[in-house]
């Protein structure tokens, strides 16, 4: 079991948006903890809710969302319960953000400098010279060549392997405890994106801090996670250490997302992919909502929601399937192999090291 001193706990969070159309549950009931020191990563299909659930944590829900129910608890404090000007102390200082495209979340109007500064300035009073010379620093701890000229540069004038480095810079200006990186590698190419995933494990190990990571790219949660949340339709229906949810899979919906992962090892001529598509969340119907779309559902999966089964102290999967009445279904055989394969692999890798 997880040591019982988390930083972040979120308990049966629940929120929907107000839209034109009816009412949109977007996060239904989500729980995880998260240590100091540890990361987690939620991954997801596109629209089932992870940054949701992040932007509740962050505070930066847009004006139309609701928090039905349930709390957030950041170092014992119920963040839900904070007013924005309350929310300005913490944010950015204890809590900061990494988002996914880094030419949107810079201001193209302030120098590159200004912008790392701003947060010390505000949260500290820092004075400037003072201020200037700890951004300096971080430019050149997050890899950024030449830090005193880049400091006069804008925006556009960077590369976005660069611009990324800059925003993760922005993000530890103020020594945060939780660090929260909404796909912080989409917009990037394969070689800038292991080195900024590098940089961001190293500097979580140096200085102690937590790291949520939010993504639907397997091949990022399996270089950097402790943890694993597999989530659907506004659900958590998945979570475990990474072995577990890699090597021991138990959620089909799991199995889809770890066999749609390219290998250059498939025999296969066409690359799998899930079948169907998210539910409409506007209109909520009764059962699992990964029903219509799981060739191994049930009869029940049309009539209840599954509940949450534990198969360890830190693995739990919401799938009949793993009721004891259930009839006795195996992970599809391509899978079996796709993970002995990766097992060998990660066993050449250790011995490497």
């Amino acid at each position: 079991m997880k040591e019982q001193n988390p930083i972040l706990q979120v308990k049966d969070l629940t929120v929907s948006f107000n839209a034109f159309a009816g009412k949109v549950q977007a996060v239904r009931g989500v729980n995880f903890d998260l240590n100091k020191g540890e990361t987690l990563c939620i991954v997801g299909e596109s629209g089932s809710g992870k940054s949701v659930t992040n932007k509740a944590i962050m505070g930066i829900l847009s004006k139309n969302a609701v928090i039905e129910r349930g709390e957030i608890l950041y170092d014992g404090m119920e963040l839900t319960k904070l007013t924005e000007k309350q929310f300005c102390q913490i944010r950015g200082k204890r809590i900061a953000m990494v988002f996914q495209d880094p030419m949107t979340s810079l201001d193209p109007t302030m120098t590159i400098g200004k912008q790392i500064m701003e947060g010390m300035l505000w949260h500290f009073k820092m004075p400037k010279a003072e201020a200037y010379k700890k951004a300096l620093e971080l430019l050149e701890e997050v890899g950024i060549i030449d830090a005193e000229k880049r400091m006069k540069n804008y925006p556009h004038q960077l590369s976005g392997g660069m611009r990324q480095r800059v925003v993760i810079a922005i993000a530890l200006a103020c020594d945060p405890d939780l660090l929260i990186c909404d796909e912080p590698t989409t917009a990037l190419d394969v070689t800038i994106q292991a080195k900024i995933l590098e940089l961001i494990r190293s500097i979580q190990k140096e200085r102690g801090i937590s790291v949520i990571y939010i993504t639907h790219d397997l091949g990022v949660v399996a270089k950097v996670a402790d943890y694993v949340d597999v989530m659907y339709a506004g659900k958590i229906v998945e979570t475990g250490t990474i072995d577990e949810i890699f090597y021991d899979p138990k959620h089909p919906y799991t199995w889809g997302l770890l066999s749609a992962m390219p290998d250059l090892d498939t025999a296969d001529d066409r690359l799998y992919t899930i079948p169907g598509s998210p539910p409409n969340l506007l209109h909520e119907k009764p059962g699992d909502a990964f029903a219509p779309r799981n060739r191994f559902a049930l009869n029940i999966d049309d009539k209840a929601e599954p509940p949450m089964f534990k198969l360890s102290d830190t693995h739990y999967a919401a799938t009949w399937l793993l009721d004891p009445r259930a009839p006795k279904v195996e992970m599809p055989p391509e899978l079996k192999e796709r993970i002995a394969r990766m097992r060998t692999e990660a066993k050449k890798i250790e011995e490497a090291e």
